[in-house]
């Protein structure tokens, strides 16, 4: 599993590399060069291609020169472009020096008048212009360049990071490439996921560049970015000599007079995902639409107020949950007072993790103070609004500070908190944290957030720690997302296909190299 770090942690794995790994830093640069012409070469028959390079002064133009070296002698016609001029140190330097006293084209920019027409001719261009270490507003030269690039190119490459992008904040410096693929070195950064940067990566490709695991685990980097084998970790094998006990006993609070697909989608979520024995509890007046849309869960009827859960149903809750291994609550239970007061005496009685999804995070957001007599293990699952509510924060300011909040919620609630949204991250009550790296824009349709919520109360319910299970769930999710995508397209897909998808996803994970 790869981490994502901070420019600040990047510089200081760098120099750990060399102070303590006893890698030359000219030997990282070669390493990067070379990541970038291999994805290149997995892309175009580069002996047929046109290449542009475009070289800021910084270790990033360095990156760029190192590249012009490697395909030049591969025999691909390279042109390199200095944007900012020839003023390099250090190991650029080494690199400028190199391509200087070879047969490469170099060209200083100067004037971008009709420079269109000169980018147009290119098969390939590469962005090795500003990297991560970029300071205020990109204004003149390289504006125009970045501006003529992203209207001309017919790809583009960036290295590290598209030029123009904050790799910490993911805010636009003025402009930004728009790049169709992004090749970072030895971590992603931070800001790759985050808006509107995460808009201009393209795919985005982690390179190893020789820095030794135990270099990069000496960092102690905080966040990592969820992929196939970490999930495939988590998930056991199943013995021949089991049973349905042994894969979790789990307690669904969900649904109400019109909301019957939430707790529908939940429980066939969590059917599909592997859970032994699944009991969803709703209001008597909707128990017969439940039990003949879930054929393959229990169903437990409960106290009815008009369509929704009355307070009357806690007692009964309390009871089943005793049997449970893991319980969700929350999904179509409707915001009453009567819900409310059920959610908060499930939560104080509970003595196995609990869920908190959709309705009851709104219960809960009513009244945070309840959450100082759990003693259960909680798993939150909110959206912006959701958590908006939760903490008072305004929206605007939690999307742009996501990981930040999610931290200071997981260290106050003591929980473990999963903020959704494209590139959601789970964070665990130690503070470490996980991005996901699934998921398309298809997936922003009603029901979608019920069959996650089922995927992890499932994971749960088999015993999973409850931050792994939550980030587990969610690649999962995102996986069986894109597996819809493939199939039915962004415009059409529905929370249903998702649903329908999870087998697939499964057994692509499944079919993963633990190791």
């Amino acid at each position: 599993m790869y981490k994502a770090c901070y420019s600040e942690e990047m510089r200081s794995l760098d120099r750990a590399a060399t102070d303590i790994g006893m890698i030359p830093s000219i030997i990282l640069m070669e390493n990067a060069a070379l990541s970038c012409v291999n994805e290149l070469k997995k892309d175009f028959n580069l002996k047929k291609s046109r290449v542009a390079i475009f070289c800021g002064k910084g270790n990033n133009g360095g990156d760029g020169l190192a590249i012009a070296r490697h395909l030049f002698n591969m025999g691909v016609k390279v042109t390199v472009y200095l944007v900012n001029g020839n003023e390099f140190s250090g190991d650029a330097l080494i690199n400028y020096d190199i391509v200087k006293a070879s047969d490469i084209p170099v060209d200083t920019i100067t004037d971008t008048d009709g420079f269109e027409y000169e980018i147009r001719s290119y098969d390939i261009v590469i962005d090795a212009i500003l990297g991560t270490g970029i300071k205020g507003t990109v204004r003149g030269i390289a504006f125009d360049v970045i501006r003529l690039i992203n209207e001309n190119a017919r790809y583009t490459l960036s290295v590290d990071v598209p030029s123009g992008i904050n790799s910490d904040s993911g805010d636009i410096c003025g402009i930004c490439i728009k790049a169709d693929k992004t090749v970072t070195f030895a971590a992603y950064k931070i800001g790759m996921f985050m808006f509107p940067a995460s808009d201009y990566t393209g795919e985005i490709v982690v390179a190893d560049i020789s820095i030794p695991e135990k270099v990069i685990e000496m960092q102690n980097l905080q966040i990592n970015v969820t992929d196939d084998r970490f999930v495939r970790s988590v998930i056991s094998d199943r013995d021949n000599n089991t049973h349905k006990g042994d894969y979790g006993k789990l307690l669904i609070i969900a649904g109400s007079k019109g909301m019957t697909g939430a707790a529908y989608l939940a429980s066939m979520a969590a059917l599909k995902s592997g859970a032994g024995l699944i009991t969803l509890a709703c209001p008597q007046s909707v128990h017969n639409i439940m039990e003949t849309k879930t054929t393959e869960v229990m169903t437990l009827p409960v106290g009815d107020n008009d369509g929704h859960m009355a307070y009357t149903a806690a007692s009964s809750l309390v009871s089943r949950a005793k049997t449970a291994d893991a319980i969700l609550i929350g999904p179509g239970i409707g915001r009453f007072n009567d819900t409310t007061e059920v959610v908060k005496t499930v939560l104080r009685n509970a003595n196995v993790p609990v869920i908190v999804d959709a309705d009851a995070l709104y219960a809960v957001s009513q009244d945070k103070e309840l959450l100082r007599d759990c003693t259960c293990d909680l798993i939150f699952t909110p959206h912006a609004m959701e958590m908006s509510r939760l903490t008072g924060l305004d929206i605007d300011y939690i999307e742009e500070n996501r990981i930040q909040v999610s931290r200071e919620f997981s260290e106050e609630i003591g929980a473990t908190l999963l903020l959704k949204g494209h590139h959601s991250i789970v964070t665990s009550p130690s503070l470490r944290q996980y991005i996901n790296n699934t998921g398309n824009p298809g997936m922003a349709s009603g029901g979608s957030g019920d069959v996650l919520s089922g995927i992890i109360a499932a994971l749960v319910a088999r015993g999973i720690d409850g931050t792994k299970a939550a980030s587990s769930a969610a690649y999962i999710h995102g996986l069986a997302g894109d597996i819809a995508k493939e199939r039915y397209g962004v415009e059409s897909m529905t929370a249903v296909d998702i649903l329908n998808c999870l087998p697939e996803a499964f057994c692509r994970i499944l079919q993963v190299d633990k190791q």
